[in-house]
């Protein structure tokens, strides 16, 4: 097996360029966003036609007519009871764990009375219809099932349909299955790629539009969502996934290296980065990930990340370190420090932070509470994690009074003099006409 070339620099400014080239690894490529704008527009204009000839010549899969892309209503039920006990309990705690932290989540509304008697609200309602992507084909994730229908569901969404590619052999994993009756999600289909998004975006004969698209996919999946936002709302561009690992002299450099090869296993993609004082671990780290890998039953995607998109790097200081975390604004970032909290207060941009030896990034990809889904490439700097938020809409409401009219209208009515809007104006010297008795 080969060794994993990770590329071990040593001083910040080769941290610094290294970090900027991992960050714009997803340059955008012309010939996929043909691609993906001739199957949105395949979809729009053929529905099931479309989703057919796609599914057949994409994955494999020659259903006999529409209806066969949708999973029976009892396939999730069944599933969920012929799971092994040990991932049944596993799904039921990550679910309930989930759950209760999303409450937490559901936005307040907003009534405020004015000094006038005016009465000002914000009120947030959920959407009607929620798409869900769920990656399959050869991986399955039902955490990933979780995590998107969870917040949807405690939002109040009313109807929750989700799309996954169907495996080998047309079926859809049994976990995902399982997770999708335990989430409460409505329909299910067996269609993936860009043509799934256009079909939730446009709406097929068979699968409903949506509102809102969320889930993580591939580069067409991710193409396509952006093509299509405008016409319904998505949740992010996610990129490939990645993790960024501050660590001093006290981490232990088995823990670290098995933290990265947890997101190098990820995808040929992901980026695996841990940024470090200690001269002791930068010696130790390539030992511990060739041990590791020699027993990982498939270490060939893991080589291949660390090789292209890895770096361990020395830094003088924690504080630079978390200039550079700050600057990458990583999707996970991990504190493996003496004081993890002290570092806390200078964290500005991450996803997701994950506080001291025994919090492992793991436990968040699963079922510790918080949403995976979580802001990649560098836009944790204006985005946050996917969320009971995501899957509602708030409008404002504005009752005024006649006092409240009365007393602010010469201001609005110079506001809309400075802007060159006349009946701006008129619409408020009118009703003080009326309201003081005299003709408008």
């Amino acid at each position: 097996m080969a060794l994993p070339g990770l590329p071990i620099l040593r001083t910040v400014e080769d941290a610094r360029a290294r970090l900027r080239r991992i960050a714009a690894r997803l340059d955008s490529n012309q010939q996929h966003t043909r691609q993906v704008e001739t199957i949105l527009a395949a979809v729009r204009e053929q529905g099931d036609a479309a989703l057919l000839d796609f599914t057949a010549r994409f994955d494999g899969q020659r259903f006999a007519s529409p209806q066969e892309l949708m999973v029976p209503p009892e396939a999730g039920p069944q599933a969920l009871a012929s799971l092994p006990a040990k991932l049944r309990l596993a799904l039921e705690t990550a679910h309930s764990r989930i759950e209760a932290f999303h409450r937490r989540q559901c936005p307040p509304d907003i009534d405020v009375t004015g000094p006038y008697g005016e009465r000002l609200q914000r009120r947030w309602r959920p959407m009607g219809r929620a798409g869900l992507y769920i990656p399959g084909g050869r991986a399955a994730y039902p955490s990933t099932v979780l995590m998107n229908a969870v917040p949807a569901k405690v939002a109040g969404v009313e109807k929750v349909v989700m799309v996954t590619p169907p495996s080998g052999d047309g079926s859809v994993n049994p976990a995902v299955l399982a997770a999708a009756a335990l989430a409460g999600v409505d329909r299910i289909y067996r269609v993936g790629g860009a043509q799934a998004i256009g079909a939730l975006a446009y709406g097929t004969e068979t699968i409903p539009a949506v509102d809102v698209i969320t889930g993580p996919g591939n580069v067409y999946v991710t193409m396509a969502k952006k093509a299509v936002y405008g016409t319904v709302a998505i949740d992010a561009l996610a990129g490939p996934s990645e993790v960024l690992v501050i660590a001093d002299e006290t981490a232990d450099p088995d823990l670290v290296a098995a933290d990265l090869l947890a997101q190098a296993e990820h995808d040929p993609l992901a980026a695996a980065i841990v940024l470090t004082t200690s001269d002791h671990l930068l010696s130790r780290l390539l030992p511990c990930l060739t041990r590791q890998l020699e027993t990982h039953p498939k270490p060939a995607t893991s080589i291949r990340s660390l090789q292209d998109w890895g770096l361990a790097a020395k830094v003088a200081t924690l504080a630079d370190a978390v200039k550079l975390a700050n600057e990458f604004a990583p999707e996970h970032l991990e504190l493996l420090v003496a004081r993890p909290d002290a570092l806390l207060p200078r964290i500005r941009h991450a996803g997701a932070v994950f506080v001291g030896p025994e919090t492992p990034e793991a436990v968040g990809d699963y079922l510790a509470g918080p949403n995976h889904t979580l802001p990649t490439s560098g836009t944790a700097r204006f985005a946050g994690a996917l969320g009971v938020e995501t899957f509602m809409t708030n409008m404002s409401l504005i009752h005024y009074t006649h006092q409240a009219l009365a007393a602010t209208g010469e201001h609005v009515m110079a506001m809309a003099a400075s802007e060159g809007l006349h009946s701006h104006g008129e619409s408020v010297r009118r009703r003080l006409k009326k309201d003081c008795g005299q003709n408008p």
